[in-house]
């Protein structure tokens, strides 16, 4: 194991983390907030050690194995939110640690479950470092640092592969630093645009950057405590579910759009089916609220488009409390809580190319018991699926169901309710941020034990790292020779 090259990494993105509260802090001064001491301390005390680790590992070997790989990965996240919560405790926002982790790895995580009651109360700099945490988790600390370690001599396929969501990482150049680069033009640039377009929608400026942050990131971080809700406005609502849509994309397939590539978006079969799942659902409650809810055509519709792909997308944000539905449809909702974004995409989740492999598998093993000397194999975007990447899907998916179970079973001793347990352990599992229960859409995790927080947080970081990458350091193989 190189240790030298993981504490070196560590502490550029250590030393990274302490510059983006650096932009917090002008947004502190700028507002005249009393946070603005919480932001210089914070900001120091991530730069200083990062800055004597990076100093003291200068001669460490540039060669990253897949083991180093995964442990830069898990230990990164730990990390951010660990230093990440030092301005909502020494600003006094969130002065309980436990909380201010929770709050951090749900930043992060690009999660958004959150134990703030009154989110209208924090000062500025603190909602701006709050969105920005889940801006910057959305496309990965890692990918950011992809850009940056090749300027130190450090190579970082085996990040690459360790931090990108999906069985299959796609790059748009044959160097990881480049395609990294271009995501980022790509992320800015969305970024960018929703914020004009919810400042022409009736936003002020802040209140569109920060939600532009925590969209692009799937995220779902508000500075308002009705999220979304609070702007009672359709243009709003049908931009941000424009650029949710966007953020559950695969971002190589966005590349090739943006490059006038339009089949290589509209063919994919993984985009089909994002949007037939979208549309399918979206339907169905459509449906349902023109049956048990007085809202009119227009209202029902925009309501249930924005909650299928907020959920869908894992962003989180909220428009209407869909656990006071008819519970049809709350299931409905529930249902989406195991889909996800596709690969590429800044959604968490298992991911609609998981989901439509094993469905297509399933249908091709039912025509397999017909016809047992046929070869059915299962072909995705006209190609067929290596047996080794069905393979990996079908153990991610009994990890993930596994994992489900295991940890509502082991919530329920802090959570005894089980809809909450439940709802909780899916919505951190999934990187959703609201559950069902008392952690509903217009509630909040705050009254969770502590115990529950941490082990919740646990499963935000499975999550976002899609379990193997976590998992794997569990095994006793990985510490060996």
């Amino acid at each position: 194991m190189n240790i030298k090259i993981i504490f070196r990494i560590l502490g550029l993105l250590l030393v990274i983390e302490g510059l983006s509260m650096l932009l917090a802090l002008v947004i502190s001064l700028i507002y005249s907030g009393s946070d603005v001491p919480a932001f210089i301390f914070s900001s120091l005390i991530c730069i200083v050690p990062g800055v004597i680790i990076v100093l003291l590992t200068n001669k460490a070997s540039k060669n990253i194995s897949k083991r180093e790989g995964f442990l830069i990965v898990t230990l990164v996240w730990i990390i951010f939110s660990l230093f990440g919560s030092l301005p909502y405790v020494l600003s006094g926002a969130i002065p309980n640690f436990t909380n201010a982790f929770f709050e951090t790895m749900s930043g992060f995580s690009t999660t958004g479950a959150t134990i703030l009651e009154d989110v209208e109360t924090l000062a500025h700099g603190i909602l701006f470092w709050r969105s920005l945490t889940q801006w910057l988790g959305g496309m990965g600390i890692i990918v950011l640092s992809l850009s940056l370690l090749p300027l130190f001599g450090i190579g970082g396929m085996q990040l690459f592969v360790a931090e990108v969501p999906g069985p299959v990482p796609d790059k748009v150049s044959p160097k990881v630093a480049q395609t990294a680069r271009v995501f980022w033009v790509i992320y800015l640039s969305f970024t960018l645009a929703e914020t004009a377009l919810l400042i022409l929608g009736g936003m002020s400026l802040f209140d569109a950057i920060c939600h532009a942050f925590t969209t692009m990131g799937s995220g779902g971080f508000s500075t308002k405590q009705a999220s979304v809700a609070y702007w009672d406005s359709p243009f709003i609502h049908y931009v941000i579910i424009l650029f949710m849509i966007i953020a559950g994309t695969n971002f190589t397939l966005i590349f090739n759009f943006l490059r006038g590539r339009f089949s290589k978006l509209y063919g994919n079969e993984e985009f089909q089916y994002y949007i037939i799942f979208i549309a399918g659902f979206s339907m169905l409650i459509f449906i349902g609220l023109l049956i048990t809810t007085s809202l009119g055509v227009e209202e029902a519709f925009r309501t249930s488009l924005f909650q299928v792909a907020s959920i869908i997308s894992t962003t989180g944000f909220v428009t209407s409390d869909y656990v006071q539905w008819t519970p049809v449809l709350t299931l409905l909702i529930f249902c989406l809580y195991f889909f996800g974004g596709s690969t590429g995409s800044t959604g968490g989740g298992v991911k609609i190319m998981r989901v439509v492999l094993l469905l297509k598998n399933s249908y091709y093993e039912l025509k397999r018991l017909l016809h047992p000397n046929a070869v059915i194999p299962v072909r995705f975007n006209n190609r067929s699926v290596d047996y080794k990447i069905m393979l990996n899907v079908l153990a991610f998916f009994v990890f993930f169901v596994l994992v489900f179970f295991v940890s509502s079973i082991i919530f329920m001793i802090f959570e005894p309710d089980f809809e909450t347990s439940v709802g909780a352990v899916a919505s951190a599992l999934g990187n959703v941020g609201p559950g069902l229960g008392t952690v509903g859409p217009s509630e909040t995790f705050v009254e969770i034990h502590h115990a529950g927080k941490w082990f919740l947080s646990f499963l935000m970081l499975l999550g976002r790292l899609e379990l193997f990458t976590v998992l794997v350091l569990f095994t006793p193989s990985f510490w060996k020779r």
